[in-house]
């Protein structure tokens, strides 16, 4: 059974949202009775111009790095301007939107606002001037009756735009306790203020974001889960969070700060809500709130709930209440009824969302009220660390920086928030080439910490060339006792020769591919064994340069001498030039001798070889790949890495939309389109 309704591609595999339930089998294709038909065509014709299937690039943190993630989406067009309303889950990390409409055109689109809580998000397209898009209709989702027929619209799997359909099968479907009782999306749960609308029509992960729609052709509901039967967002509630982030680009709620539950089954009382928890430092708790308590009335109003259904409906009326005011509050606290007054606040975030510092090797966020709370300090100063990457800054201190530490001093100067933290980082590494040593304090738990931290990012070592020794310019496997006794060579060892290179004193000396060398000037070479690679080679460096040496070969089992000029080493691989690009995440290095053997390329061919390209970055989610030959970037060619440098810091400056390197893969020419957030460069 299917888990969620959003495809995520990491590693090429699918993500599926939150929860994993036991029960259901894929629903059968609805019939459509022929006196419906025309009502389900006319439904899917007023829809399916507005629906928009979304493609991301969104972030994750994780290991002290922002990940990179491509998902796939479904979302629909509610404004002529082009404000597509979809899934927070779907749209809200994303860093690059593109929306492919019902015509199979490509637009680009903006993150408008996003809320967790009610897991809804609003895009923008971007139209040309005065473009006008296609608009689908709201409806009203408390008009829904259980047996309605409803269409579930969207892009199942991220194929393109298609439609299934059901009935509503349950109005107030919440998530049982068995299952966990709530879908927690960043540290807020959706369940404590969405009762599903339950519906049999299939969805797929790719369908969250997309409409429910009733056969009037109307939305009714967003789809966002699936537990064996759909779960959407009844458009009522959608339709009031849209507006709100159309509006200022973001929700605003009230909060008092009190966990609540039914009433038990064995109160003697059975009204009000029971109040399970009281936050310190809330309203709540400053006006009197005790855990025990039921609460019976609020701001004049009766409260009855006794089973769970009724505890969203609780919290929506809670956060809709006029932020900033005093209002009544009756509980009934030891068979009395006790009258507290308290003053709504602004329903605080729950989890700031994290950032990258690159030059700490770590990412991190703000403390916001609650996770003040959780963690037991005092106020929400300093910035709290998410994560580390394995190696980095962080990482290497004495003692290291780790995850659940919170950063409160740098440098002498007390850290309140990332905001205060980057503005120290950039002076640190003001006009730096190499890490700075920086004195930090941080609280570990209920200790004060210090360590020195060295800040910034290590420039790549040139790594130096190895001295250079004689050589045999072949390419050559050890000739195991199996294999001499096969090839006719008896008891001798020595090796085979694999390949001889093209322009080389060997070549010219006339070895071939097949020949056996068995001795070295009269010394015979004792390899026998596959880890004897080196046996040779090591030989052959005793050598000095220009010496001429004289090889015992065994060629199609005749025994001859070939006396072969031994020329200089040729640099490795390790030993070339590299650059790294911090913005894409991709490293690269000059050419070796060996990359135009092994790889058979053309004696005229010129690039940088790719090295490394970091999962998650932008050049991963690009298509770069290790092995790639890059052979220009944005048409100006690339001889080797000091020009490749010279370009992509080039690029760093100008902070274009797009970067295409042509790249050499294989026996094929690739285009590869980079592109980046600028906005988060460090």
């Amino acid at each position: 059974m299917h888990a969620a309704c959003d495809f995520i591609s990491r590693k090429g595999a699918p993500l599926c949202l939150a929860l994993v339930a036991v029960l259901g089998s894929p629903a059968r294709p609805a019939e459509v009775p022929d006196a419906e038909r025309a009502a389900v065509e006319a439904a899917i014709a007023a829809v399916k111009p507005a629906l928009v299937r979304i493609h991301l690039a969104e972030v994750d943190y994780s290991e002290g790095r922002e990940i990179k993630i491509e998902a796939i989406g479904s979302g629909v067009i509610i404004t002529k301007e082009g404000h597509v309303v979809t899934n927070h889950h779907v749209a809200g990390r994303a860093k690059r939107i593109v929306c492919t409409l019902a015509n199979k055109e490509q637009v680009e689109a903006d993150l408008v606002g996003t809320d967790v809580l009610m897991d809804t998000a609003v895009i923008k397209l971007r139209p040309a001037a005065g473009r006008e898009f296609p608009v689908a209709k709201w409806g009203d989702s408390s008009e829904l009756a259980v047996g309605d027929r409803v269409l579930a619209m969207g892009s199942p799997l991220a194929l393109s735009q298609s439609v299934t359909m059901g009935i509503v099968s349950n109005i107030e479907m919440i998530i049982p306790e068995l299952w966990g009782g709530s879908l927690t999306l960043e540290g807020e749960d959706v369940g404590s203020m969405v009762r599903w609308i339950g519906h049999d029509a299939a969805i797929e992960p790719g369908n969250s974001g997309g409409p429910l729609v009733n056969l009037k052709g109307e939305i009714v509901g967003i789809n966002e889960i699936n537990l064996g039967l759909g779960g959407a967002i009844p458009s009522n509630l959608v339709r009031q969070v849209a507006e709100q982030i159309i509006t200022s680009g973001k929700v605003k709620r009230t909060w008092i700060g009190i966990g609540v539950q039914p009433v038990l089954k064995g109160a003697s009382v059975q009204r009000g809500v029971l109040v399970g928890g009281v936050i310190p430092g809330s309203p709540a708790a400053t006006a009197g709130f005790k855990p025990g308590d039921v609460l019976v009335r609020l701001a004049g109003r009766e409260i009855s709930v006794r089973f769970a259904e009724e505890l969203p409906l609780f919290n929506q009326m809670v956060a809709s209440l006029p932020v900033g005011q005093e209002v009544e509050a009756v509980v009934l606290r030891d068979g009395k009824e006790v009258t507290l007054r308290v003053v709504t606040q602004e329903r605080p975030e729950a989890q700031p969302r994290p950032r990258e510092f690159k030059q700490w090797g770590m990412c991190a966020s703000n403390i916001s009220f609650i996770v003040a709370r959780e963690m037991k300090r005092p106020n929400e100063d300093g910035v709290l660390v998410k994560s580390v990457r394995p190696g980095g800054p962080c990482g290497e201190a004495k003692p290291d920086i780790d995850g659940d530490d919170v950063i409160v001093e740098v440098d002498g100067k007390p850290v309140k928030n990332i905001e205060e933290l980057a503005q120290l980082t950039a002076t640190i590494a003001k006009d730096k080439t190499e890490p700075t040593p920086v004195l930090v304090a941080f609280d570990r738990k209920s200790e004060r910490l210090v360590t020195v931290v060295k800040v910034g990012t290590k420039n790549l070592e040139d790594p130096g060339r190895e001295v250079r020794k004689a050589y045999l310019a072949v390419g050559m496997q050890v000739l195991t006792h199996d294999m001499a006794e096969a090839l006719g060579a008896g008891e001798r060892t020595g090796v085979r020769v694999t390949q001889v290179y093209p322009n080389s004193s060997a070549q010219k000396a006339g070895l071939k591919v097949g020949d056996l060398i068995v001795s070295l000037d009269g010394e015979e070479i004792p390899a026998s064994q596959p880890e004897d690679t080196e046996v040779l080679p090591a030989m052959i460096r005793q050598y000095k340069i220009g010496a001429t040496a004289n090889l015992t070969v065994i060629r199609e089992k005749q025994q001859m001498k070939i006396p072969v000029v031994l020329q200089e080493s040729l640099p490795l691989p390790r030993e070339m030039k590299k650059y790294r690009d911090d913005n894409f995440e991709f490293t690269v290095r000059d050419l070796a001798f060996q990359d135009r053997i092994q790889q058979n390329l053309e004696k005229d061919l010129t690039g940088v070889y790719v090295e490394e390209v970091s999962e998650g970055g932008w050049a991963a989610l690009g298509r770069l790949s290790a092995g790639d030959i890059v052979c220009a970037v944005d048409r100006e060619m690339v001889g080797e890495v000091g020009e490749m440098k010279a370009i992509m810091q080039k690029v760093g400056e100008q902070k274009p939309k797009h970067v295409v390197l042509r790249v050499r893969r294989g026996i094929q020419e690739v285009f590869v389109e980079l592109e980046t957030d600028w906005s988060s460069a460090k």
